[in-house]
């Protein structure tokens, strides 16, 4: 990506300076990739949001199905949450004809730290909100509070997704593939 400037026939952006909508990466330039706009890193964290809130709700069905106490039944929304977010990117990625162990490598760069961010939001807020560890599935208090901490995950990993994304990692990595 370093090429960036070659095809242009004259400089006349300074470091720093925006380079337009389809920005690339300047390896010298700070360390920082241009692609960083919050779009981009909105539509990630959606991508993400989706993976996790599938896991999330699935893990809750079958943890109270099965009757389940909160801690297994939260730890079983967790891994899965993990596993439907690697498993939306790896589809992407394998789609793009990357072979099985390469786009395991880019799911897991892409998609670990904005998952364990988070998961780290959503259950966190679920379990200081008074009485929604205990809420059932039937419950307005178990949906209104998983929409909310789903929603306070969404504009907290954005940030964490446009630093990523920034730097070259994250679905900067993705993005490569589509």
């Amino acid at each position: 990506m370093d090429q960036a400037h070659a095809h242009h026939g004259h400089e006349h952006h300074e470091h720093g300076q925006e380079h337009g909508p389809h920005q690339h990466g300047h390896g010298g330039h700070n360390g920082h990739h241009a692609t960083a706009g919050w779009g981009m890193a909105a539509r990630a964290t959606l991508h993400c949001l989706t993976g996790c809130a599938i896991g999330e709700v699935l893990g809750m069905i079958i943890g109270t199905a099965l009757g389940w106490g909160n801690a297994p039944t939260m730890v079983l929304a967790i891994v899965l949450a993990f596993f439907f977010g690697y498993a939306l990117t790896l589809r992407g990625v394998l789609a793009a004809g990357v072979d099985l162990r390469s786009a395991v490598r880019v799911a897991l760069a892409a998609d670990t730290l904005s998952i364990a961010v988070m998961e780290l939001i959503d259950n966190g807020v679920i379990a200081l909100w008074p009485g929604a560890m205990d809420a059932q599935l039937s419950d307005a208090l178990f949906w209104a509070a998983l929409a909310i901490s789903l929603a306070l995950a969404f504009v907290v990993t954005t940030p964490v997704n446009k630093w990523m994304i920034g730097r070259g990692k994250g679905h900067a990595v993705v993005h490569r593939y589509h």
